[in-house]
């Protein structure tokens, strides 16, 4: 996950930084950072993702994506 996507995911699920935090068991302060650019551990990436995963699909590869990077909201199909 990019931090672009962090950003996107978010925004799309209509999460606030605090929001996030607490259901992904994070400091609102890491979520900003990595949001900025910053390096994080894979396991708090793996914590922030698994929250936003219940309602967005991370595009991931611009090989099999075209456009690049992103995210979609999950359908009833997914």
């Amino acid at each position: 996950m990019k931090s672009i996507q962090l950003k996107m995911a978010r925004a799309a699920v209509g999460l606030g930084v605090r929001e996030l935090a607490e259901k992904a068991g994070v400091t609102a302060n890491t979520i900003t950072r990595i949001e900025n650019g910053a390096d994080a551990k894979q396991s708090t990436l793996d914590a922030l993702r698994a929250v936003l995963e219940r309602d967005v699909i991370f595009l991931d590869d611009g090989a099999t994506t075209p456009g690049g990077v992103g995210v979609r909201l999950r359908t009833s199909g997914d």
